[in-house]
Parts: C-alpha cells; structure tokens; sequence
C-alpha cells in the first residue's frame, strides 16, 4: 500500500475511533439527562458540574485516539516502499474502497481524504486518462458506437464482470458480448457512489463531453447501461447534459435502468423512519446521530432523488418527504428498465429482488404519486432474479439486444427528425 494511502486510512480511523467516544459521551449525556430533568432546577449546579466534567474527559479521550491513529499511520507510511501498490489497484483494495464510499463518501471528500473516489474511465482495472493518446492506447479497436456502463451503490466497475452464485461458468460481460455482436466499444466507470446523485450526474455529463470530443473515432451511437443507483445518475447525466447544451447528448439513444429504484428504495425509508424514531428520546438520539451519518447518496435513494433541486434547501433526515421534482427524458432517446423479483407470486412482488420493488423499479409506483413515463414495450420484468443478478445475467442481455436491435418506435423517428 501507498504511503498516501496509508496515511488516509490513519486520519479515517482516527476519526472513526474519535466518533466512538463521541457516541459513548452522547448517549451517557443522555441517560443522564432523564433523572435530572426529573429532579429539574435542583440539580442544576451538579448537571453542569457533570456535563463538563464528562465532554472534558471524552474530548481529552477522543483527541488521543485521534492523534495516536494518525501517529501510527505516518510511522508505518514512513517505512512503506516507494513502488507500492495503491490501495484502489488490487480487487480487494476496490472492493473495500467502493463500500467505503458508498457509506461514507461524501465526509470523506469534505474532509480531503484521499480514499474519495473520483469518476473515472477504466480500462483492465486500471484508470485512463479522457486524453486522445491514452484513449487510443487503451481502445486500440474503438468504434463509432460507445456502451457505457455506470455501477450502482457501493460497487465498482468490476460488478459488471460478477461470477452467478449458481453456476460455475463465468458468463460472458454485457460489455463483451455487444462489442462481438452488435460492435459496442464498452465503457466501464468508477465513482464515488456516497456523493449526491445529480453531483454524480453532473460529473458525469462533463465527463462524456470530454470522452467523446477525445475519442479515437467520431463517435454516432452512445447508450447508457446503469445498474440501481447507476440508472439515476444516467437520468441525471442526461438531463445536466441537455440543459447545459452538451455535445454528447445528440448521440444518446438508448437509456437502461437495471433494477434502479425509480421511486425510492424501501431499505433507505425505513432507515429514515430508524433514525426518526431513535431521535426522539434523549437516550438513544446518539445513535440516530450515528445511523444519520450515512453517505448523501445513499439518502438520495430514499425517493430517487436526481436533481439539486430534490435535495437543496432541505433537511436531508426529515421524516418520509417526497420532494423530487420531474427530471425529463431526452426527446430523442428511448428508456427502458429491467426490474426482478425472487419469484412470481406475492412474496416475490412483496421483496422484490431484495432490494428495489417492482414498483419502483417500473417507475409505476401505486398510481397515487410519481410516475417515470416509461413506454409500454419498454419495460421487463424477470422472474427468479436477486439485484446483483441484473449485473450479468443471459436474460438480461437478451432484452437489451432486443431493444438495441428492433425497429425505432414512430416516437422515436419523429423525435429523430425533429
């Protein structure tokens, strides 16, 4: 491991053990604060005795956890080789990293960690460059039909490669099987999934714009593959990119949402109702704290938030309020979703594919709120299926050729011609 890596693991331990005295200080303040409310005026002059004596002697505590993890991290960076590898470059590392964004990245970019992701392109587990001579060098066959593929929560590019649970043949990519039969260059990205949605959209609508204008090849085709939270930010990337007059958008032809929840994720809602509740009473408001502490992006999948406007201006753990506004398709492109359950019957529309419901995930909701305007034919459900199965599955890839290859709706032509 990098010594800068080394160092960013220490300042994040660091925090996380000070945040456990934290924790203990919050929730001794407020057990404590049940027998003195009780007692009230009386034993005022003993509660502010007890008060600073117990933040004195967590602060003292939590300042030398701090200061003893960094100290270790810089004496074990100080002996690290200058050749070592980086934490993100091996596939245990990724994985570690991805989770550790999802979960926690936006603190991590506020307070200038270096194991915040970027978003990058990636190539063979590697980052390139958006630079002419790096793209060329990386996509030697490059070709005018570009497939970009945007992970979802806590994921990296390498999910889209995930061996099935059954079975013990590896499957062939989405990736690899539409550049052998339909002549898709794929595109796999990584990012920081703990950032807000429409940030990562906006990020990535800059980043398709530099793409393209680099690309070895004039590029005519581009569609977005967007597993859960993949599939909003591909909404938002389109939308950012349209509204700010991007190149790239013209190219746009196909949008699919795997297992996106369009309408909202229930796990995230009942966190939301989790943390509500334990912030109601003195004694357990240290632990809402600590649930609350959950990365911006997971909180945007609450109700799919895809825009500033869904966020801005707002208390990001007020109690189940739907405040996303409409985020438009681009005219000229189709959108499609695929969503799961575990099995046809009512306990497979009742967990979904554990983690979206088909509601959600069609976009459809219960007809009394939001709608996405998905078209009829241009939705699937599959039958059998858990979330991660949607990242490579035959079935899968099946309807995305279906729909990659069928006859333009007279939607789309007119759209086209327009």
């Amino acid at each position: 491991m990098r010594r800068t890596d080394i160092e960013a693991v220490g300042d994040l331990a660091g925090e996380l053990l000070a945040a456990g005295g934290t924790l203990v200080r919050d929730m001794h303040e407020g057990i404590a604060s049940r027998p003195f409310g009780v007692l009230g005026a009386a034993a005022a002059p003993v509660r502010i005795v007890h008060d600073g004596i117990a933040r004195q002697l967590y602060g003292s505590l939590g300042g030398a956890l701090r200061g003893a993890s960094r100290g270790g991290a810089r004496l074990i960076a100080a002996h690290a080789g200058t050749d070592a590898p980086a934490l993100a470059s091996g596939p245990r590392g990724s994985v570690a990293l991805a989770a550790l964004n999802g979960l926690y990245g936006n603190h991590l970019v506020a307070r200038g960690n270096d194991l915040a992701l970027g978003m990058d392109v990636r190539r063979d587990g590697a980052e390139v460059p958006v630079a002419p001579a790096a793209l060329a060098a990386a996509f030697p066959g490059a070709t005018s039909r570009i497939v970009v593929f945007v992970h979802g929560l806590c994921e990296t590019d390498d999910a889209w490669r995930l061996v099935p649970l059954r079975g013990r043949v590896p499957r062939r990519t989405y990736g690899d099987r539409l550049r052998a039969e339909l002549g898709f260059t794929p595109v796999y990205l990584r990012y920081n999934t703990g950032l807000r949605i429409s940030e990562n959209g906006q990020a990535l609508a800059r980043l398709l714009d530099d793409l393209t204008a680099a690309w070895p090849t004039a590029v005519d085709d581009v569609v977005l593959v967007g597993h859960s939270m993949g599939g909003l930010v591909s909404r938002s990337a389109c939308h950012y990119g349209e509204s700010e007059g991007r190149r790239w958008t013209g190219a746009v032809r196909h949008v699919f949402c795997l297992g996106t929840p369009h309408l909202g994720a229930d796990l995230e809602k009942g966190a939301n109702v989790l943390g509500w509740a334990l912030g109601r009473l003195p004694e357990t408001r240290a632990l809402a704290t600590v649930l609350n502490a959950r990365s911006a992006g997971i909180k945007d999948l609450r109700f799919g938030s895809c825009l500033d406007e869904d966020w801005s201006d707002c208390d990001p753990d007020e109690f189940l309020r739907d405040r996303c506004q409409e985020t438009p398709f681009l005219p000229h492109a189709g959108y499609y979703f695929v969503g799961a359950t575990l099995n046809p019957g009512p306990l497979g529309s009742l967990l979904g594919d554990l983690f979206v419901r088909m509601p959600s995930a069609s976009g459809r909701g219960n007809g009394k709120g939001r709608s996405i305007p998905f078209e009829v034919d241009n939705g699937h459900e599959l039958a059998g299926l858990t979330h991660f199965d949607l990242l490579n599955h035959p079935a899968v890839y099946e309807q995305l050729r279906t729909w990659l290859t069928r006859t333009p709706t007279r939607r789309a032509l007119a759209a086209g011609t327009g």
